[in-house]
């Protein structure tokens, strides 16, 4: 199944008296269970791509599907519920909140939703069990990535969009992360989308994209893309 689907989808900006195409005519989906990175150099339209993906910019023209329902044409409202409910941000920088400790981070999304908290394997999966009472400052940098992709992971959306997970990570801790979330899609059957920098990660990707000057394509093969981007 379709987890997220763009259909003809292109986004442009006026800029004075010039119109900036910063996504050109996209047509993109990802399945359940896949895992995509999407590279290209800064400017290529990236960020754009993303935040029409998770529905944070509305496209100028087209459409998203998210599991087949209208997404990016809906109210505000009703896209945000549905942003909530099936969709978890990963950040470049892990964006917790300072004065709460790991548990409490989770709990601020159990008040949202006016539910109990959830007793989830995800803190052991994450090897954060030990951290629960810990606050923020208190955490690597490592290991306040795993308590965002925890918070990310705990609605058990359906859709993960990471925005360069890896970029403040040592090597060690990037292929952590990065294989944590190769494990959750499949694992969980998820679709997520890794946008990134780092060519080193996309051998866990099912498929990798190039954006270049708002224009997606499919890479065929992984090594002559790592060629062509290191010359």
């Amino acid at each position: 199944m379709k987890a997220i689907e763009f259909q003809d989808i292109e986004k442009r900006f006026s800029d004075g008296s010039q119109t900036i195409v910063a996504l050109k005519k996209t047509n993109f989906s990802v399945e359940r269970g896949e895992f995509i990175a999407v590279i290209g150099p800064s400017g290529s339209g990236k960020s754009t791509f993303l935040t029409i993906a998770g529905g944070l910019q509305t496209p100028t023209e087209g459409t998203v599907l998210i599991n087949g329902e209208p997404f990016s044409q809906s109210k505000e409202k009703n896209r945000a519920k549905m942003r909530f409910e099936e969709i978890g941000f990963i950040l470049q920088s892990s964006k917790l909140i300072p004065f709460l400790t790991v548990k409490k981070q989770l709990l601020l999304v159990d008040k949202i939703k006016k539910q109990k908290f959830m007793e989830t394997s995800l803190f052991k999966e994450l090897g954060i069990e030990k951290l629960v009472d810990k606050y923020p400052e208190e955490l690597s940098g490592g290991e306040r990535q795993r308590v965002a992709i925890a918070r990310a992971l705990y609605n058990n959306p359906s859709i993960i969009l990471a925005d360069e997970p890896t970029a403040s990570l040592d090597t060690k801790k990037a292929f952590d992360v990065v294989k944590i979330l190769a494990n959750e899609t499949k694992t969980k059957n998820k679709a997520t989308i890794m946008v990134t920098h780092d060519l080193r990660m996309i051998d866990f990707c099912d498929r990798v994209y190039l954006i270049e000057d708002g224009v997606l394509s499919e890479v065929e093969n992984k090594k002559s893309l790592i060629s062509k981007l290191e010359s």
